[in-house]
């Protein structure tokens, strides 16, 4: 036998190159034969999602045109949310959450708080406030009916956009006993610094969300509820208070909203520009207009939430600026 002959036979019987390796050419290269593989994988994937269904079989046993498709394989589950115990404590939060067609901002709120909210072991329970008739958006109103609907097994309110996320652990969403706690405060939230703001987040005990007989229901467009809220606040005799201690600033929320996709409503209509810097000593809780269309409970990624679709009316005699009309 040959030295060359001598040494393909020791690579086939002793332990050096694979055998494999072993009888492709001396100059081969391992690269191509990785790609080779990454583009099987990738064959394999599209072959997979191309073959079978995202739908479970129709009832009678039907077929699709092509020949039977069976169905995909189900995606992992998610992992389950912490879920309430009565070592929690005695208090329960009704988080009311204004909102018309940001779908994408609900979708990241629910279980972001969900979550957000257990990790502090707060008891809550999410109200999604749908408004769905044909009048301008009003904040101050669909709060209005989210406490009146919230029931018996909460005992304080948030009022929370659905837009801004709380970053740091260590901001306070317990039982405001000493008075209304803005957890937003004007040293925190990202774009609003005005010493009378009380947007954003406002937690209130019922009692003292009842004392100020809610928020008016004239605010329909975007804009001056809260102002007129804190307004109302001073008048029950009750002091704000806000978050000591925390020192992440203005990095303290994720704001998400996006002012080139979403558009604000700030149009003023008729009187409306003389009549939101007026208190409105008459209205609130005592006469909001509304009709629940439907209540349904929900599981955003896990995370439970209620969705309230709520008709709101108007009297536009009083409040002619409700409509664009």
């Amino acid at each position: 036998m040959g030295p060359a002959r001598r040494r393909a036979a020791l690579r086939l019987r002793g332990g050096g190159s694979p055998p494999l390796l072993g009888l492709l050419p001396a100059r081969f290269s391992v690269f191509p034969l990785f790609f080779l593989a990454l583009l099987l994988g990738f064959a394999s994937l599209l072959w997979l999602q191309l073959s079978c269904s995202g739908e479970a079989p129709a009832p009678g046993g039907g077929q699709s045109p092509g020949g039977p498709r069976q169905p995909c394989p189900p995606p992992a589950p998610l992992q389950p949310a912490e879920e309430e115990e009565p070592s929690w404590g005695p208090h329960r939060l009704a988080l009311l959450v204004p909102f018309r067609e940001r779908f994408e901002e609900l979708l990241a709120f629910v279980p972001y708080m969900h979550r957000f909210l257990s990790k502090k072991r707060i008891r809550h329970h999410i109200f999604v406030l749908n408004q769905v008739d044909h009048f301008r958006f009003n904040r101050a109103s669909l709060i209005n009916v989210g406490f009146l609907e919230s029931g018996n097994d909460t005992d304080y309110i948030a009022m929370h956009d659905v837009d801004l996320l709380p970053l740091n652990e260590q901001l306070d969403y317990g039982f405001p006993e000493a008075g209304p706690f803005h957890v937003a405060s004007p040293e925190l939230h990202p774009l609003y610094h005005y010493k009378t703001y009380v947007g954003g987040i406002l937690l209130l005990t019922k009692q003292h969300y009842e004392m100020c007989n809610g928020m008016s229901n004239r605010f329909w467009g975007w804009g001056r509820e809260d102002d007129e809220f804190y307004r109302r606040i001073k008048g029950a005799g009750l002091q704000v208070r806000r978050p000591s201690g925390i020192t992440t600033g203005y990095e303290t929320f994720q704001h998400l909203h996006d002012p080139a996709w979403r558009k604000r409503d700030q149009k003023r209509i008729a009187a409306q520009k003389q009549e939101q810097f007026k208190v409105d000593r008459e209205g609130g809780l005592n006469n909001v207009r509304y009709r629940i269309e439907s209540r349904t409970a929900l599981s955003v990624a896990g995370a439970p939430c209620t969705v309230l679709n709520i008709l709101l009316d108007c009297d536009a005699s009083e409040t002619p600026w409700c409509t664009f009309g």
